[in-house]
């Protein structure tokens, strides 16, 4: 009986995330945002809509110090790359971290068991 509830908030929250933007982390260390459009038993998630977000390289940070050592700042400030991939699958056992985007403007309600849509109001 408790592994059934379980399974209905796992999937009333699942149905939440349906069409947010998702911000995953990768274990390689690359950044996708996207529109999170679904997921499967082995926690792959497929996005819609992405961007791919790359650690600038080795290189281009020692070009970035190089610069800023000449600057009074003492910062360095070096951009990602990034590209619009579309639709992807980001395999789950590459997933360290998943964050959804919101804004506070979007923020109606933190706590999901408030949600009406989901849980009838609890």
């Amino acid at each position: 009986m408790e592994n059934n509830v379980e399974k209905e908030e796992g999937a009333a929250f699942l149905k939440s995330l349906l069409n947010r933007h998702l911000r995953i982390y990768t274990t390689d260390g690359r950044l996708f945002i996207g529109q999170f459009r679904c997921t499967d038993t082995h926690s792959n998630v497929v996005l819609s809509l992405t961007y791919e977000y790359r650690q600038p390289s080795q290189q281009k940070l020692i070009e970035a110090a190089a610069a800023a050592a000449g600057s009074e700042k003492g910062t360095v400030a070096a951009d990602m790359t990034s590209r619009y991939l579309g639709l992807i699958v980001v395999p789950g056992e590459h997933i360290a971290k998943m964050e959804v985007e919101e804004f506070t403007s979007q923020a109606k309600s933190r706590s999901i068991f408030e949600r009406k849509d989901i849980y009838g109001g609890r």
